[in-house]
């Protein structure tokens, strides 16, 4: 070997000695693709790559935001030391001061207010490990019944739903390799093309494999693109498009009566109910033709498989629990569940929405997918985490609730943990004055959010990087993220920080774990024999098989492809159809002269969430720097709009200033905005704060508002 190349090799060496490799998985959506993030040191530059992992669910399949999460973690304005603010400004301050101020003003409002005057509320990003700590910390380290998590925006429609109907919320009822074998798919209020781009290909290889794929949608998406049959649905109609499909699907005898008689209860009520559904009037409110609504009913029910996949297009309604109910009729009905490629898909939006649900940060839950209000179930768990049951607290309320019982002055103090409710929940001005209503709050957070300014102490947290942990995927997998990374500063893991508070609250004994791994194998006790049940699994059997679904109560369990095979998951087996409306059912907003449009909400491809994580990407931030509104040409025309000029939303609640771009993809009479910005962006200012009277969940997706230019909007000022 010449001295020249002896030389270039030892460089490489080198080189590759001062290489790191992170095994993680991304933190955005659902999907959960696995990766590894490379460090590459040169010198004084640090260089990142990102590369997919093979793994059950995405195959080493990346998007762009999965290639580009590292660059949150290393951004430097990372908050990675405690911060005290003192006369409204941050002052830096160690770790026994911050939990000194935390102890002193928690432990005052208690004893003045009570225990109900603390407030914890927790987001569907944190793993199961921090989502059951949260839940844990509020009933036992605080002893206050007020806790949520902002997955109450994102699956409640969708989970109430599922249990009400199969007696079961996991994400998927079959595993997501049977999609490509089903010969109908109805997507229902889902752009996954944006929302989860690594799914796409399963409904590629679905669509070659003969399937006839439906998608429902007020927009013109990519998904939308792909199918056989676009049903472009007037915003908050989606109930109705249900009712008719069933009713359609009845009438023409287009169902499977001996599954509806053996395997469902109230059958005969759907008949009567249906049967007394105004028709004409349904298929006027959707805004579709009648054509495209029987040849949807029709192609689904024909079809020897099929699926229904919903996302928060259909669920993020006033009204999302009924909607849902219905569109699992349509499965019911048909006989399409419990079989091989038939089944219910719901698809989450957060990192761990799945998980973040089942074990305990949710209002009216305990670990496991019980609930609160259960009497054996408070009994279970006041057992394993060593009280008495008569000292748990009974069940607090949603997430949107809370801020109103902070406006109000009941809820005293906020601990924030994983969210930021400033921008993501409806009515966002009134969050603002929950905010600023509270005499202390405390934010765990990486960065200086729009809700972590209103903090008196705001605690400096671990990325996805540095924090091991399980998370739930969209099918029901439960994976584990290994994090590697070392903590940047003072920076510690949720779970730590939630710890760190009990101890200085007194209750330190019944939190004292060393290790992520010890949370989760308490978890496991906690959910076991309920309805998510972890019991079985470890994190060496979850790293071994590439994850493990649930239900799996023992450690030999053999894992289900298809679940409700011989019976659903409710007291007599049978799934249950839904026969009359809620008593409470609360009307939608409805356009008038003063609010002529309709405006829904969503997501895009670049981002996540409220932006937080992504914006601060310089690659994501360049390809989607602000926000934006869709409106169909005739409407820009009409309303003296012209493309890329800044226009003023209005609704009832308040106004947004975004952007305008001119799209034939939207309906004439419905406008499309992101959720992912903040400030005179935040198109949540828009929204209702009427809530589903069972779920909870805000109708994001319909709201009536007014558009004008902001030019003409200054000068008339």
């Amino acid at each position: 070997m010449s001295e020249q190349m002896l030389a270039t090799f030892r460089k490489r060496q080198q080189q590759a000695a001062e290489e790191i490799i992170y095994h993680t998985q991304c933190p955005f959506c659902s999907m959960q693709c696995k990766k590894k993030v490379l460090e590459e040191k040169q010198g004084a530059r640090v260089k990142y790559r990102t590369i997919g992992v093979d793994n059950p669910t995405t195959k080493g399949r990346l998007c762009v935001k999965g290639k580009n999460a590292y660059q949150h973690a290393v951004h430097p304005e990372r908050i990675t030391t405690p911060l005290i603010k003192v006369n409204g400004a941050f002052q830096e301050a160690d770790w026994e001061e911050a939990l000194s101020v935390i102890q002193k003003n928690l432990s005052h409002l208690q004893e003045k207010h009570g225990p109900n005057s603390v407030s914890l509320y927790g987001g569907g990003s944190l793993t199961n490990e921090e989502a059951y700590l949260l839940g844990k910390l509020a009933r036992v380290g605080l002893g206050t019944k007020y806790v949520d998590y902002n997955g109450r925006f994102c699956m409640s429609s969708a989970a109430s739903a599922g249990m009400k109907a199969f007696g079961i919320d996991r994400g998927f009822t079959n595993h997501i390799e049977q999609i490509p074998d089903a010969k109908c798919i109805i997507l229902a209020g889902t752009n996954v093309s944006e929302c989860q781009p690594t799914f796409v290909p399963y409904l590629e290889e679905a669509r070659q494999n003969g399937c006839f794929l439906i998608v429902i949608d007020p927009r013109e998406t990519d998904t939308a693109a792909m199918a056989d049959l676009h049903l472009k649905i007037k915003p908050g109609q989606d109930k109705q498009l249900a009712l008719l499909l069933e009713t359609y699907i009845l009438q023409n005898q287009l169902h499977d009566e001996s599954f509806c008689r053996e395997r469902t209860s109230s059958y005969d009520e759907l008949r009567d109910m249906l049967n007394n559904v105004d028709m004409e009037t349904a298929f006027e409110d959707t805004g579709l033709s009648l054509q495209d609504i029987q040849e949807a009913a029709y192609r689904f029910a024909s079809a020897p498989t099929g699926m229904i996949l919903t996302a928060r297009g259909i669920e993020q309604q006033i009204n999302g629990h009924e909607t849902v109910r219905h569109f699992l009729h349509l499965l019911l009905l048909t006989g399409k569940i419990g079989k091989y490629a038939c089944g219910y898909g719901a698809i989450t939006g957060q990192a761990n929405g799945q998980g973040g649900r089942e074990h305990g940060q949710k209002a009216d839950q305990l670990p496991g997918y019980r609930f609160i209000d259960n009497p054996e179930h408070r009994r279970y768990i006041a057992d394993i985490w060593g009280v008495k049951e008569k000292d748990l607290p009974d069940k607090g309320v949603s997430a949107y609730e809370m801020m109103e019982r902070m406006e109000e002055g009941e809820i005293k103090s906020l601990i924030l943990i994983g969210s930021n409710p400033v921008v993501s929940n409806p009515n966002a001005n009134l969050v603002h004055k929950a905010f600023s209503s509270v005499s202390f709050m405390v934010a765990a957070e990486m960065f200086m959010t729009e809700s972590a300014s209103y903090a008196d102490v705001i605690l400096p947290t671990s990325s996805y990087l540095e924090d091991e942990g399980t998370l739930t995927n969209v099918e029901g997998r439960v994976t584990l993220r290994e994090a590697s990374r070392p903590l940047p500063g003072e920076c510690r893991h949720d779970w730590q920080i939630m710890a760190a508070i009990a101890e200085v609250m007194g209750q330190g004994t019944l939190f004292s774990y060393e290790k992520a791994e010890d949370i989760f194998n308490e978890l496991r006790l906690a959910s076991r024999g309920g309805k998510a049940d972890y019991y079985g699994m470890t994190y060496d059997r979850i790293r071994r098989e590439s994850g493990v679904f649930w239900p799996c109560p023992s450690e030999n369990a053999k894992q289900e492809t298809t679940l409700f095979s011989e019976s659903f998951a409710t007291a007599d087996g049978r799934a249950h159809f839904l026969t009359e409306s809620a008593a409470e059912e609360v009307s939608k907003e409805e356009i008038d002269e003063t609010y002529p449009l309709y405006i829904t909400t969503g997501r895009t491809m670049n981002h996540y969430l409220t932006g937080e994580q992504t914006q601060r990407s310089s690659r994501l931030a360049a390809r989607e720097f602000e926000s934006y509104v869709s409106i169909h040409p005739d409407t820009a025309a009409k309303y003296g709009i012209r493309s890329g000029e800044l226009v003023v939303i209005t609704s009832r609640r308040g106004s947004a200033t975004l952007r305008c771009s001119v799209s034939k993809e939207i309906r004439q009479d419905t406008l499309f905005a992101p959720m992912h910005w903040g400030g005179k962006q935040n198109i949540n200012r828009l929204i209702d704060s009427a809530l589903d009277p069972v779920c909870r969940m805000p109708g994001f997706k319909r709201a009536a508002v007014s558009i004008r230019p902001a030019a003409s909007s200054a000068g008339s000022g």
